[in-house]
């Protein structure tokens, strides 16, 4: 982690103690909005060359103006790139490579705060609804590519929208389990505290009328119809393995499960075998 992202995290754990001396309610709010906060870059990343092929594409969405690139246009397969949360589509440019040479038409957007996109946060209904303002916009699109935070809203996208036989869905180091993340990053930021747990819980209701449980792949994914492609790492200590074992004992007929081990939650969407079992699966 940079400096920078450390001074980041350390004022949030100062102001989230000084507010749970206050109100744990408002110690909720503030974290669940800084929770929601992209971690801030230093540099502005030059664009890899791929990127001045495609043609530039604008949406409108919950008053934002999102930023992304429509690649091949009008061919018959239909590919959404989706990165994770702190990242950007330019990180998926290898894949965007790929794809246009299989002559599929590819799509992908900056989420909400990210890149060149508009905003300040994003949560994961915001995530949901730019994808299915993509699929209303461009769609229909029968081929999805997710990783990390960007795999729990096409999770909860996809339980919403009919899929055909012909769908395939790619999750790389998808975030599993919302309840698992918070935790985590509390653990992170080394507090210790149930009441503001719950509390938090009532931001997540309000904002999105589920609670944290809810925000759940295992939950979603039994009410999605495609073949799915699941691809995690036994090494990820961002999206842990351990709530990805749940979903494999589950045993969804729809599923496929490529595990890994030791390329943890980056480097696994640039592993060379990684992306030749994408291809194969689609």
């Amino acid at each position: 982690m940079k400096i920078q992202q450390k001074l980041f995290l350390s004022s949030i754990k100062l102001r989230l103690y000084f507010l749970l001396s206050i109100s744990t309610q408002r110690a909720a709010a503030f974290a669940f909005k800084r929770f929601c906060t992209p971690l801030p870059t230093t540099h502005k990343r030059k664009k890899p060359k791929i990127i001045s092929e495609g043609n530039p594409q604008k949406l409108l969405c919950d008053g934002k103006n999102l930023c992304g690139y429509q690649f091949n246009a009008g061919k018959k397969n239909k590919l959404l790139i989706l990165h994770g949360f702190s990242s950007s589509l330019l990180n998926f440019h290898s894949y965007i490579s790929a794809f246009v040479a299989k002559d599929y038409e590819v799509l992908c957007f900056d989420a909400p705060a990210h890149g060149d996109s508009e905003g300040k946060q994003v949560h994961a209904v915001d995530y949901k609804n730019m994808i299915l303002a993509i699929i209303e916009k461009y769609g229909p699109i029968n081929r999805f590519l997710a990783h990390s935070f960007g795999g729990i809203a096409l999770s909860l996208a996809a339980e919403t929208i009919k899929q055909t036989d012909d769908t395939k869905i790619i999750f790389i180091a998808p975030a599993t389990e919302t309840t698992t993340a918070i935790a985590s990053v509390l653990q992170m930021l080394n507090i210790k505290n149930e009441g503001l747990t719950k509390a938090i819980d009532k931001e997540i209701i309000k904002k999105g009328g589920e609670n944290t449980a809810w925000y759940s792949m295992r939950r979603a994914v039994k009410n999605i119809d495609a073949e799915i492609l699941w691809i995690h790492d036994k090494a990820d200590n961002v999206t842990p393995f351990s709530d990805v074992e749940y979903v494999i004992t589950d045993a969804n007929a729809h599923i496929n499960f490529m595990i890994t081990n030791g390329l943890g939650h980056r480097q696994i969407y640039r592993n060379e075998e990684v992306k030749k079992r994408i291809l194969s699966f689609l």
